[in-house]
C-alpha cells in the first residue's frame, strides 16, 4: 500500500516536461533582462584614477550621432564662423606664439589640430607661420578642416611634428583618442592638450577629468614637458607632451 502510494506522489513525464518548459522560459526571461541592462551601461575604457566617462552612450553610433548634434547644429556653426571667428584666432595664435618661443613649435612644423571644427585653430597657426597644418573633425570644414574621427585619424604613423586638442573631453575612448595622437606624432612630436580639471565641461562631453595624472598614464609613450593654468573657451589646464623614442 505505501508503494503505491509512494508511486502515485512520483512526477509523471508530463509534469516533468512543463516544469522543463517553464524553467526554460525563466532562463530566457533572465538572460533577456541580462542582456537589456548591459546595453544601458556606459561604454568605458580600462578605469583610470581621476578619468571618468560619462554614462548614456548605447553604442558608438549613439555617441556619434550625440556629438553631431552640436557639431552640426547651424546656430552654433554660424556663431563659430562669424562672432567666434576672429576672436578665437586672436586667443589660439598667442597660445601658439608662446609654443614657438619655447621652441616647442615652428614655422616647419606639420601641424594636426584633432577636433577642429570649423577650425580657428588651424587658421590661427598658419597666421604664426605654421602653413602646413590641417584640422580633423567629424564635419569637413574645407579648406582647413577634413572629416575623419579622432579615435581613428586617417593619417599614417609618424606623420605630423605638432598637434593640439581641447577636445579631449569629447572623447568616449580616451585610450584610443591618446593612443591616434601618439601613433600619427613623430618621434620627438609635440602634443598640446587644453582641459578642462577644476570646472565640468558640456553637455557634449564624454568623460570628466579630474586631475592631469590619467593623462601622463595615458600618455605612456611621451613625456611630460610641462602643465600650466590657461584660460581657453572654458578649459583651465594646458599639457604639453613630447614623444619619446622607443
Amino acid at each position: 500500500m505505501k508503494e503505491a502510494i509512494n508511486q502515485s506522489r512520483l512526477p509523471t513525464p508530463k509534469t516533468i516536461f512543463l516544469s522543463l518548459i517553464i524553467l526554460s522560459l525563466f532562463i530566457l526571461i533572465f538572460l533577456s533582462l541580462q542582456s537589456h541592462n548591459s546595453l544601458q551601461k556606459p561604454i568605458s575604457t580600462n578605469p583610470t584614477h581621476g578619468l571618468k566617462i560619462r554614462p548614456g552612450y548605447t553604442s558608438y553610433d549613439t555617441y556619434i550621432h550625440h556629438q553631431l548634434q552640436k557639431t552640426t547644429n547651424p546656430k552654433l556653426r554660424k556663431i563659430w564662423t562669424t562672432r567666434d571667428w576672429a576672436r578665437k584666432i586672436r586667443v589660439f595664435q598667442r597660445f601658439f606664439n608662446r609654443l614657438k618661443q619655447e621652441k616647442l613649435l615652428s614655422t616647419t612644423s606639420k601641424a594636426l589640430c584633432v577636433g577642429a571644427r570649423v577650425g580657428q585653430e588651424v587658421e590661427a597657426l598658419k597666421r604664426v607661420g605654421v602653413n602646413n597644418s590641417i584640422g580633423l573633425d567629424l564635419v569637413p570644414y574645407p579648406p582647413n578642416v577634413i572629416k575623419g574621427d579622432f579615435h581613428y585619424q586617417p593619417f599614417d604613423d609618424e606623420t605630423f611634428d605638432f598637434e593640439f586638442s581641447n577636445v579631449f573631453d569629447h572623447a568616449l575612448y580616451p585610450d584610443k583618442f591618446v593612443g591616434e595622437i601618439q601613433r600619427t606624432l613623430k618621434i620627438g612630436g609635440i602634443c598640446v592638450l587644453h582641459v578642462a580639471v577644476s570646472r565640468r565641461s558640456d553637455k557634449y562631453s564624454a568623460n570628466d577629468l579630474y586631475s592631469v595624472e590619467p593623462l601622463k598614464m595615458l600618455f605612456n609613450g611621451s613625456e611630460v614637458v610641462r602643465s600650466r593654468e590657461v584660460d581657453g573657451f572654458g578649459l583651465d589646464t594646458e599639457v604639453v607632451f613630447r614623444k619619446k623614442k622607443i
